[in-house]
């Protein structure tokens, strides 16, 4: 089946197709702050960032909910969905002996090798008990993350005469490569505050029952069939756990957050070799080896460190290590964020921060902003977003209650 390759419906059909979710926070306050929540998360969302701070609330918070909370981002800082339109146009247009544009295909392909886009989708429930004995948080995520990366061939070396001919059959002999996975989890963070020689500290744990879901997908960039993506996916279920430590002294905060304690190594299905042969040059071929990749859950390491006011906050948090997740595919992390919250009589708060990748040097900062709404502290309503470019952007909202 012919089709001129969209990347987002691609990456959206790798999402529907897991039905689930990752280790990611999806909560519109933190996402809004630029990410943070080490330290500056409250005890409703702690079990996204650190457990710990399941035990820290105000002494009228008896109970609290989400009810429910969902996120969505888009990636594509480098015009990858664009740049693969007009590839694809042109290889029809090639293939139909129409070469009077082929002398594009040149610069397109320059501006597609290595790019990379990306989707994220999820979303969170919690109830929180909190108490001065043990305080408990119950919760439920899920979390998809799908990754399309191109794959540009360089090896044509054809003997037709028009100029510009090996630039096109390289073009119709490279591909798309796409990795999705995705995540459920249901656990329960628990928590104990207590003082200790004279110090405030908190510390916490998460059981977690997760639901890992990886899938794998590879597509010619003019031909693809979006309905075999549910053909190459497969599951596993494992136990797993979080930990975190926050300490404090009036409004200054310092912790630390580990996530998904226990490692685990899933590969994906196997896609089977082929060998493409060229439609403008029959003699042009080319052999692709079989396709799979390994996803790696490895704890994550995280430290924050920040002021949290009555009506103002500031917070920073670090990730110690760097986390690979699939083997063979640049979609690695190493967050850095910072952010801030600016609280109006408890009825309008403020939000604004900043993040960066620091696994990668070529990739934009991103921007986030947000605000809460609570009438008459009746509910709270979250709402934020990001912005990396004109083509990276993101969305975000709570609905949260406390009683």
């Amino acid at each position: 089946m012919k089709n001129s390759i969209k990347l987002l419906p691609l990456t959206i059909a790798l999402f529907a197709s897991s039905a689930s979710a990752a280790n990611y926070a999806i909560e519109a306050r933190g996402d809004a702050m630029g990410g943070v929540g080490v330290v500056s998360a409250n005890f409703l969302t702690a079990p996204f960032y650190n457990p710990a701070l399941t035990a820290i609330y105000r002494r009228n918070d008896d109970v609290g909910m989400i009810t429910p909370s969902f996120g969505l981002a888009y990636s594509d800082e480098h015009n990858m969905v664009s740049d693969l339109n007009s590839a694809s146009g042109l290889i029809t247009e090639v293939a139909g002996g129409d070469y009077s544009n082929i002398s594009q295909m040149s610069g397109i392909l320059d501006d597609l090798t290595g790019d990379i886009a990306k989707l994220e989708i999820g979303g969170v429930v919690a109830f929180a008990i909190p108490n001065r004995f043990i305080a408990a948080n119950v919760f439920g995520k899920a979390y998809a993350e799908s990754f399309a990366q191109t794959d540009i061939w360089d090896g044509a070396a054809s003997a037709l005469p028009q100029a510009g001919i090996n630039d096109a059959i390289n073009a119709e002999l490279s591909a798309v490569n796409a990795v999705s996975v995705g995540v459920t989890e249901v656990g329960i963070s628990l928590a104990k505050y207590q003082t200790f020689l004279g110090h405030h500290i908190a510390f916490g744990v998460t059981p977690k029952l997760q639901r890992i879901y990886t899938f794998v997908y590879t597509a010619n960039l003019d031909n693809y069939d979006i309905t075999k993506v549910r053909e190459n996916g497969t599951g596993e279920t494992m136990l797993n756990f979080d930990a975190g430590f926050v300490w404090f002294r009036g409004p200054l905060r310092v912790g630390i957050s580990a996530t998904n304690l226990m490692k685990r190594d899933i590969k994906t299905d196997e896609i089977a070799g082929q060998t493409i042969t060229s439609s403008i040059d029959g003699s042009q071929s080319r052999t692709i080896a079989p396709i799979s990749y390994s996803y790696q859950m490895r704890p994550l390491y995280t430290v924050g460190a920040g002021l949290v006011a009555d009506y103002a906050t500031l917070s920073v948090d670090y990730d110690l290590n760097e986390e690979e997740r699939y083997t063979n595919f640049d979609d690695n992390t190493q967050m850095l964020r910072v952010g801030g919250e600016i609280d109006i009589m408890r009825q309008l708060k403020l939000r604004a921060g900043w993040k960066r990748n620091l696994a990668y040097e070529n990739l934009d900062d991103t921007i986030t902003a947000g605000i809460g709404l609570s009438p008459l502290n009746l509910f709270q309503l979250d709402i934020g977003a990001s912005y990396t470019n004109e083509n990276s952007m993101g969305a975000y909202i709570n609905f949260l209650t406390s009683y």
